[in-house]
């Protein structure tokens, strides 16, 4: 079974060309900083709370300016650790479609080279739609999971972001 199980993908694999180990490669870094950004919340997000919290309340005076500049500093600080590789997995999924349409390209070309050599060969043809069609669904299935994931993530961010924001008063 799971030699048929790794048969099938590296057929798969072939027949899509290389850029699909880039698309595979962008993807798995994907879903590995998304599932980072799960763990932080689930595990360390606490303490940063925490750690900012007890520093703004340890403050004696916080309705100045500088308290506000020193308060916006804090949070500055904290938004930067909450969002973390953020802009890393947006750019992922900005780049799987890419990287399929890369393969689009390259499979094209394929195309073209087999017409130009064989004539109207419809066999090496086939390999070259096939791999022209393969990375361009896997790209965008890639990018719409990791939409999926980074919405996820950006809701739970936005929400962290403000309820921190709540917490650090500025009433005495």
């Amino acid at each position: 079974m799971e030699a048929n199980l790794f048969l099938l993908i590296s057929r798969f694999f072939d027949q899509g060309g290389d850029v699909l180990y880039l698309i595979a490669l962008t993807t798995f870094l994907m879903w590995s900083l998304i599932f980072e950004r799960g763990w932080y919340f689930l595990r360390e997000h606490r303490s940063l709370v925490r750690r900012v919290t007890e520093k703004w309340e340890n403050r004696e005076e916080r309705k100045s300016w500088g308290a506000h500049a020193i308060r916006e500093s804090m949070l500055s600080e904290a938004r930067a650790e909450i969002r973390g590789s953020m802009p890393i997995i947006l750019t992922c999924v900005t780049l799987c479609p890419l990287l399929g349409l890369l393969g689009t390209v390259t499979g094209m070309i394929q195309v073209f080279d087999a017409m130009a050599s064989q004539g109207g060969n419809a066999r090496s043809m086939a390999a070259g739609v096939s791999a022209a069609t393969i990375p361009t669904m896997c790209g965008m299935i890639a990018s719409l999971s990791g939409i999926m994931g980074s919405t996820i993530i950006r809701r739970r961010i936005e929400h962290e972001t403000e309820s921190l924001e709540d917490q650090l008063s500025l009433d005495h």
